[in-house]
């Protein structure tokens, strides 16, 4: 059975943009990603997983959501070229996936050991970030978004499903 576990990248970014200085917006979010990177790099390399492998295990891959830049002032395939990397799965919107058909490149993949992304994370709480608030924040956020989005589709399903029953 093929499954992602699923990271909204902007969300980061977006959430912190007025309470850090302008050098550290639209860095979060990639620095989220790569320690999420690196913690399943060493998942997927450990002894106990690959002995998994060998007996037909899928892994599980990591899905890069929310990748549409919202700053106007960085690049419109911003988190497109800094997170491709193997083995994972990025959502975008038409908009960013036209832009990178057109002028997007892929940067170097994600380093499996998480590259600077501590020492980022230091900065980020230097800076007043609360990464573990920010993060159930998040968490709390997506989840009833989810939820809202789920109940509206049932209820669309619901009144199609009454109308088409009324028309027989």
């Amino acid at each position: 059975v093929g499954s992602v576990a699923s990271l909204f990248i902007s969300r980061w970014d977006r959430a912190i943009v007025d309470e850090v200085p302008e050098a550290l917006h639209n860095r979060l979010g990639i620095t989220i990603g790569l320690k999420a990177y690196k913690a399943y790099a060493d998942l997927i390399n450990s002894p106990r997983w690959q002995r998994a492998l060998n007996f037909g295990a899928r892994p599980q891959r990591l899905l890069w959501a929310s990748t549409g830049s919202k700053d106007p002032n960085a690049s419109d395939v911003l988190y497109i070229t800094s997170l491709a990397s193997p083995f994972t799965v990025n959502t975008m919107p038409e908009q960013t996936l036209n832009a990178f058909a057109d002028h997007g490149e892929v940067g170097d993949a994600l380093p499996v050991d998480g590259g600077d992304s501590e020492s980022l994370l230091n900065e980020f709480t230097q800076a007043g970030v609360d990464n573990q608030a920010l993060a159930a924040r998040l968490q709390k956020e997506g989840a009833e978004s989810f939820v809202k989005s789920w109940n509206e589709l049932m209820e669309v399903i619901t009144t199609k499903s009454e109308s088409l029953v009324q028309a027989d």
